[in-house]
């Protein structure tokens, strides 16, 4: 049965290692996981869920410390995480993934797809953590002793409603910096369960210190000559800056990267049929990776100053991803 663009999506249950993750699979077809940012969950993918099920299976779950899944004093690590989505893809019966990740999601993507590259077809980022070492304050900030005790007293009923309801106007007006606001004010909303908060403070402490960002990819970019790699931004991202976008280029040249126009840190959600072609294109435009040990193993010998030869890891070529076009989409 086609899924029905609007109709509300089946939230899925299923205990791993003890402790309980909800998750939704929709859909037939090529294998897209989707991990949601952090203090989001699988609703941030709704304005595409529907449209990305008519061509593909898709599994969007709540990962461990978000949404309706569970919140336990557990590993946070972005290692942990894409430990997490193995089991669950395991379990569901799926062998192999395209990947799309968006922000702390997209740290866990390139985590994922270095950890199992056996089970990784491509790898979609956006607007994703771990290309560069800025971040937005506020991320920062909860790393800061007495974030747990403040967030505390700041989503009493009261304050949380009042809090709500004015980051929700300010992301009705022109102003550009305040586009994501609306999304603020749900991350602001869980953040009123206090097993939210310690998770989330756990998280963002295994990546991010006042300085910036502490994990990143950038020295195992080169991996993904064994890959191919999507890249989506939007020009007006304040959490993460869409400059990280031009090491791409530097780091892995043979990534397609695309930069939508008045568009913020949540580009499927500001353009989602522009976001769902991207998609679909770079999926039908791109062989699947298949991995194969020579390959890699001479991947990781040469590092990232010389490329791969395939002839003698035995391998056929990928299809040639960097024929794409690298360009800045017009939304």
């Amino acid at each position: 049965m086609e899924p029905v663009p609007g109709q509300p999506v089946e939230l899925q249950r299923i205990t791993l290692h003890g402790h309980e993750r909800a998750y939704v699979k929709m859909g037939q077809g090529p294998a897209l996981l989707l991990l949601h940012g952090l203090g989001c969950d699988h609703s941030t993918w709704t304005p595409v869920i529907h449209d990305l099920a008519r061509n593909f299976t898709v599994i969007a779950p709540d990962m461990l410390g978000h949404g309706a899944s569970a919140k336990p004093r557990a590993d946070y690590s972005v290692g942990g995480y894409a430990n997490g989505m193995r089991d669950l893809l395991t379990v569901l019966g799926i062998d192999k993934v395209t990947v799309v990740g968006h922000s702390f999601g997209g740290g866990i993507a390139m985590q994922f797809a270095y950890q199992f590259p056996e089970r990784t077809e491509r790898m979609i980022l956006v607007a994703p953590g771990g290309l560069g070492p800025e971040v937005t304050p506020f991320i920062r900030a909860v790393t800061l002793p007495g974030f747990h005790q403040v967030m505390g007293l700041a989503t009493l009923p009261g304050v949380r409603h009042v809090g709500k309801a004015g980051l929700r106007a300010l992301s009705r007006t022109r102003v550009t910096a305040a586009r994501d606001l609306d999304e603020v004010a749900e991350i602001y909303e869980s953040f009123k369960d206090p097993h939210a908060r310690a998770a989330i403070r756990h998280v963002v402490r295994s990546v991010v210190d006042m300085k910036g960002q502490i994990v990143t990819m950038v020295d195992r970019a080169y991996l993904t000559q064994a890959m191919p790699m999507l890249v989506v931004w939007g020009t007006d991202d304040v959490v993460i800056p869409a400059k990280h976008a031009e090491n791409v280029a530097r780091i892995a040249p043979g990534a397609v990267v695309e930069v939508l126009p008045n568009s913020g840190h949540f580009p499927h959600k500001d353009h989602p049929d522009r976001f769902v072609k991207i998609v679909r294109t770079f999926v039908d435009a791109t062989q699947p990776a298949s991995y194969h040990r020579g390959r890699w193993r001479q991947l990781l010998r040469n590092g990232p100053t010389h490329p791969v030869n395939r002839a003698e890891a035995g391998d056929r070529p990928l299809n040639p991803v960097a024929q794409l076009p690298r360009r800045r989409a017009q939304a």
